[in-house]
């Protein structure tokens, strides 16, 4: 792993954290629904940002999971 970058055990909260906003934003929508189109909007960003740092943490992890 690059000296520079996130220790694994960084990777395993952040991807813990991005799964958990991406459940709790799945248990509002299911529980309150959309109110408007403001919450398409919130719901994307949300989205992008959870779902980005789940696949990017995810992937870095499967990338260094033989190293010490």
């Amino acid at each position: 792993m690059s000296k520079f970058g996130p220790t694994r055990g960084e990777l395993w909260f952040r991807l813990g954290f991005s799964l958990f906003g991406l459940g709790l934003m799945g248990f509002a929508l299911l529980t309150r629904g959309f109110g408007g189109i403001a919450w398409v909007e919130v719901v994307l960003i949300a989205s992008a940002f959870f779902g980005g740092t789940a696949v990017w943490a995810a992937r870095r992890l499967w990338q260094t999971r033989n190293r010490p």
